[in-house]
């Protein structure tokens, strides 16, 4: 065991931690709708208006800020009418994945059905528009079809004889999606321009909406320069920038050893350079910083075929305790520069990539990063505290030896609601070492009532399967805090410290 101790700063800030950090992502790949979120209205499975009961339920009670939909990929050759109107007269497509597992769109989730699951769970809808196969004006009359009331023009009219009187008010559009690759392989500066062309048509269009261009691939950041660095030439900068970031292969995620754990970790932690490399290039041209950085794909990407469709679900993966961990590390990068980032989407929310759900037929499983954002989510909307965090670092590792920041043994954030409740997320990163760590405050204290919530597993390979959906569950206990009382931190595991002051 290791010990170490975390202070608190009261007296310093980065800001709000913007609870869309806490988003997520939703494809029309795989398992992630059919049968994942979707399974009809028919169907002897629970349901709400073909929704899966059990996961529209549990997605609710994270309260997930904005949900990304309906690519990914899948949008550079979709078009949004094939998805309105009856169901049984929607076209069946071949879609952007066809080629990968050979199954056929079938358009039964569409925009009014995909708008109705983020009003049943209370998400915002972010709509990733495609900009590779269509002409700008396909993507205005998407916004206004989803955007203008009744009654005051036709495609208005269309959505409400459709079943929606009231506009969707859908405030952020993806303009393209990796335009560096699937979208189009097109330069920095080829896609600069095209986004200049899509907007200035869309932005003709009435309402509060945030246009988001096609950022980097990684740590590409002579794309980002370029791009940035183009619109501001034509006087433009655009009210956010996607990047995305994925974690690489790193065995199996329930056969790693413990090399390639670090491995994994390394790699998630490399994230740091990604926000704050990519926000140095966007200040050379936006130093007031009002393109905002949106994270709107990250996990983990695993080798095909460990969830449990056997890899009938593409790209479908499990999730151990490492995944859980990189989750809670990743979700502390973020609060810690909430200065920076102002909205993350964890791809994918179910039967996919990083997925917080696993699903088919009746059985249905929350996976460990579920249990992380709920253990996170009173991050949401606080404000943000500053620590100093003196339980040690990694400094090895393989994977981004040179260019990582030393990984720290406890991956930690902090922040304080408007009720005064603080919340300390902490992630123990050795596979090995249990920890006890002491929490104090300065300009503060941290005596109060507190609830000490663990996610752990006897063995970090441990996932939650359709046989034993229970394996991994968070222990949460009450007890009475001290300022500079410890915590227990198992190996491999994360801890919430909620006090009520």
């Amino acid at each position: 065991m290791f010990m170490g101790s975390i202070t608190v700063l009261f007296n310093k800030s980065k800001g709000t931690i913007n609870r869309n950090i806490y988003g997520h992502f939703s494809e029309h790949i795989g398992g992630v709708f059919y049968d994942g979120l979707w399974v009809g209205e028919n169907s002897g499975i629970p349901n709400i208006r073909g929704f899966r009961k059990a996961l529209a339920e549990s997605f609710a009670k994270i309260n997930p800020p904005v949900l990304r939909w309906p690519g990914g990929c899948f949008a550079e050759t979709y078009d949004w009418r094939d998805g309105i109107g009856p169901r049984e007269k929607r076209p069946r497509r071949v879609n952007w994945w066809y080629n990968n597992d050979h199954r056929v769109e079938s358009n039964q989730v569409g925009t009014h059905e995909f708008m109705d699951f983020c009003r049943m769970t209370g998400a915002q809808p972010y709509v990733a528009a495609n900009m590779t196969s269509v002409t700008p004006l396909h993507i205005r009359n998407w916004i206004e079809y989803c955007n203008m009331p009744a009654g005051l023009t036709t495609l208005a009219d269309e959505r409400a004889a459709n079943g929606d009187a009231e506009p969707f008010g859908v405030k952020y559009w993806g303009i393209g999606n990796e335009n560096w690759g699937g979208g189009g392989r097109m330069t920095a500066g080829e896609c600069a321009q095209e986004y200049l062309r899509f907007m200035t048509v869309c932005e003709s269009l009435p309402g509060e909406m945030t246009f988001v261009a096609c950022g980097p691939n990684a740590h590409d950041v002579a794309w980002t320069r370029t791009l940035m660095g183009t619109l501001a030439a034509k006087g433009v900068r655009p009210a956010a920038l996607s990047v995305h970031y994925y974690c690489g292969t790193a065995g199996a995620p329930q056969d790693f050893t413990e090399a390639q754990w670090y491995q994994l970790l390394h790699q998630a932690n490399y994230m740091q350079n990604i926000v704050d490399d990519h926000r140095a290039a966007m200040d050379e041209f936006d130093p007031l910083r009002r393109t905002a950085m949106f994270v709107d794909e990250w996990g983990c990407w695993h080798r095909d075929g460990s969830g449990p469709s056997k890899g009938y679900n593409l790209f479908e993966q499990q999730s151990s305790m490492r995944d859980a961990v990189v989750a809670a590390l990743t979700l502390n990068i973020f609060n810690n520069r909430c200065d920076v980032v102002a909205m993350a989407n964890a791809a994918q929310l179910c039967n996919n990539l990083h997925s917080l759900y696993l699903a088919g037929g009746e059985h249905f499983v929350e996976t460990p990063n579920y249990f992380v954002y709920d253990m996170y989510k009173t991050h949401q909307g606080a404000r943000q505290l500053e620590l100093v965090n003196e339980c040690g670092a990694f400094t090895g590792g393989e994977a981004f030896r040179e260019a990582a920041r030393p990984l720290e043994r406890v991956s930690a954030s902090a922040s304080q609601a408007a009720d005064g409740t603080l919340t300390i997320t902490l992630a123990n990163t050795s596979i090995t070492e249990a920890a006890e760590v002491s929490l104090s405050g300065l300009g503060g204290s941290l005596t109060g009532g507190a609830e000490i919530i663990t996610l752990s597993a006897d063995d970090p390979h441990t996932c939650n399967t359709f046989e034993a959906p229970k394996a991994v569950q968070p222990v949460s206990k009450s007890v009475r805090f001290t300022d500079g009382d410890s915590v227990s931190l198992p190996a491999a595991s994360v801890t919430a410290v909620r006090i009520r002051r």
